[in-house]
């Protein structure tokens, strides 16, 4: 049985539970541009991984970068120079209440400061880009969308692929009943191998820190411990205080696609299995079930998570290679295989059956050349993006319930709305994480 596709409102808002972000209702706070005036956007975190991401990336450079703030002199200093006009900083409290001239912040740090840095933003009226997974808590990701609503700004996550006009595409496919009732989504990665370590302990000796690193300022609201640089720089990832581990990393790049071409909500319940997990650090490897609800007349969905390599069985993808990251929804008429990270390209299967097909004609919005100019046009014109703190929250939420399941060491029997396992008490310690003194969400 087929369903309607999304509409406008629908796909921008991220369903039902996103309908105070739609379209309709994001007047926003400080739509102060034209489309062809530019933005003043402040950067927190302009280290090496900004160089792939946001920093360099031509939609954003071709605004007015009026700001950049980070907690390493040395690691930021060749984006320093990029932009020589910016004003530097390493406190973004600091910049956000001494810098009058910022319209747009954009986050790009460790995954523990992106609550603390967004909400703040947002509560200085500005526009926030955030990468993902939105935050490393649930309780905060929960929070970060009561902020968005609240202050109405535009807001987007960076799961870049989701403005690829071939992901829409795919969306629309999906959910004209191409591949039919899909019960079963299979979601994979490599990493962390040859990116970071994981499944070890915290480091005995005490190295000086760096004169050009402000460690301080790089624990945030983190727990007080000793500098060593097997946290900075990028190898946080692996380090529960600081980072989601592979599932944060990378899975709000490979589910997104059939998280919202199936309207996915919260899982109901979750289980996983790992090697080698540390107090301090995600395992050597990790597998997590979700599972999610009937919705209406579609029936529930079970979606596996699979990462350091580890796939699905290839007699899933019926004779196809299955790539290091990817994803595979498997229907009751046909399957889609997302051959790539983000969902940019994917192929029907069995091939033979849809060798001829035809796509259906385009229902939902196109954006205009990039993730990036999405939020920037929204920031400038009142209109909305895609991957909105509302949705991007609700996805991220999703599955971070697996690093909860990982770490309690139980099948959580899950209730989305509240944020509580039923069967768990001790679950919320790793929902609501208790920041250090001077440090705070409000």
């Amino acid at each position: 049985m087929t369903h309607p596709p999304l509409s406008r409102r629908h796909f921008l808002g991220g369903g039902v539970a996103a309908a105070t972000a739609s379209l309709d209702s994001l007047s926003r706070a400080s739509a102060i541009r034209s489309a062809g005036e530019k933005l003043n956007i402040a950067l927190v975190g302009v280290g090496k991984r900004s160089v792939g991401g946001v920093l360099n990336l031509p939609r954003v450079a071709r605004e007015n970068v009026v700001a950049l703030c980070d907690i390493d002199e040395q690691y930021a200093g060749p984006n320093f120079e990029k932009f020589p006009g910016a004003r530097r900083w390493s406190d973004f409290r600091r910049m956000l209440d001494k810098q009058k001239d910022i319209d747009a912040v954009v986050v790009s740090t460790p995954d523990h400061s992106h609550a603390a840095i967004a909400i703040a933003a947002m509560r200085h009226g500005k526009h926030v880009y955030c990468e993902n997974p939105l935050a490393r808590t649930i309780g905060e990701v929960r929070r970060m969308r009561a902020v968005a609503r609240e202050t109405k700004v535009a807001t987007q996550m960076g799961n870049h692929g989701t403005y690829e006009p071939t992901f829409r595409r795919a969306i629309e496919i999906i959910q004209s009943g191409a591949i039919g009732q899909v019960t079963q989504v299979h979601t994979w990665s490599d990493r962390p191998l040859a990116f970071w370590k994981q499944s070890i302990a915290r480091p005995a000796e005490r190295p000086q820190t760096p004169d050009h690193l402000n460690w301080d300022l790089f624990l945030g609201p983190a727990p007080t411990r000793p500098y060593h640089p097997i946290y900075h720089p990028f190898t946080w990832r692996g380090w529960w205080d600081f980072g989601t581990g592979v599932l944060g990393d990378i899975i709000c790049h490979t589910v997104n696609m059939a998280y919202l071409a199936l309207d996915l909500q919260y899982p109901t319940r979750v289980s996983t299995r790992s090697e080698g997990l540390m107090a301090e650090t995600a395992p050597k490897w990790a597998e997590m079930v979700y599972k999610f609800p009937a919705r209406g007349e579609r029936p529930p969905v079970t979606v596996t998570w699979y990462e350091s390599g580890r796939k699905p069985p290839i007699a899933l993808a019926l004779g196809e290679t299955l790539p290091n990251n990817g994803a595979l929804l498997i229907g009751d008429k046909g399957r889609l295989l997302q051959t790539d990270m983000y969902g940019a390209f994917y192929k029907l299967l069995p091939t033979e059956k849809f060798s001829e097909y035809i796509p259906p004609a385009p229902t939902l919005p196109r954006a205009r050349n990039s993730h990036q100019q999405e939020w920037i046009d929204a920031a400038k014109t009142g209109s909305s993006t895609m991957s909105n703190f509302e949705y991007a929250g609700r996805l991220t939420e999703a599955f971070l319930v697996g690093n909860v399941a990982l770490r309690t060491g139980q099948t959580l029997e899950w209730d989305g709305e509240t944020m509580k396992a039923r069967n768990c008490p001790e679950a919320e310690r790793f929902v609501h994480p208790v920041y250090r003194k001077g440090w705070s969400l409000d």
